[in-house]
């Protein structure tokens, strides 16, 4: 599990046949092969670990599945990776319960400046709009986000400056596509729902 609050930004330095090796600042002792990271909010396993500087070169595999599903796909040498560890008991929650199961990828389709922040608009594939809800939660490439409204398949979010500058957000154009995992909690509630008649 995780919580959306992004720790570092990886770099990818290779990805071949399923395996990609991610650069990070994370030190190489404090991983242990079997760890689970958040990597654009889908979670990956690191299967070695490698000191590099300060820092560590992660490598990770990843399934079909996972690049059917996500914008890992993708990814070349040099993209930038929102990276989060996962959370462990008596962490802080400082933003939402992330499973790391990236539903589906929603893309940007405006991007306009509020003051210091950014709004942008999402479209959301029609099969998951129904769990994105006004004032509820989302995660955007791993990124704990609030939803401000919702209209058909898009919602809006703002971005603040520091999120801008400490995730991959930053650097995102409309056109973009991202990670997108709705909130767990109405994935349950929708499904009870469904179930009830």
């Amino acid at each position: 599990m995780f919580t959306g609050i992004i720790t570092d930004i990886g770099e990818l330095v290779t990805c071949r046949e399923g395996r990609f090796a991610i650069r990070c600042s994370y030190p190489a002792t404090g991983i242990a092969v079997g760890a689970s990271i958040a990597c654009d909010g889908a979670c990956l396993t690191a299967t070695e670990v490698a000191a590099a500087g300060s820092g560590s070169i992660l490598k990770v595999d990843v399934s079909n599945e996972t690049l059917s599903r996500t914008t890992l796909g993708a990814w070349q040498p040099g993209q930038r990776i929102n990276l989060e560890r996962a959370l462990r008991a008596g962490d802080e929650l400082g933003g939402h319960i992330v499973a790391g199961h990236v539903d589906g990828v929603g893309r940007i389709v405006d991007m306009q400046p509020d003051g210091n922040s950014r709004r942008l608009t999402i479209e959301a594939p029609a099969e998951l709009a129904r769990y994105i809800a006004p004032k509820g939660s989302v995660a955007l490439d791993g990124i704990s986000l609030t939803v401000n409204a919702v209209e058909k398949n898009s919602f809006g979010i703002n971005i603040v400056p520091h999120t801008l500058t400490h995730t991959t957000l930053g650097a995102k154009k409309p056109g973009d596509r991202v990670n997108l995992e709705a909130d767990v909690f109405a994935r349950y509630v929708v499904r009870a729902m469904e179930l009830r008649t």
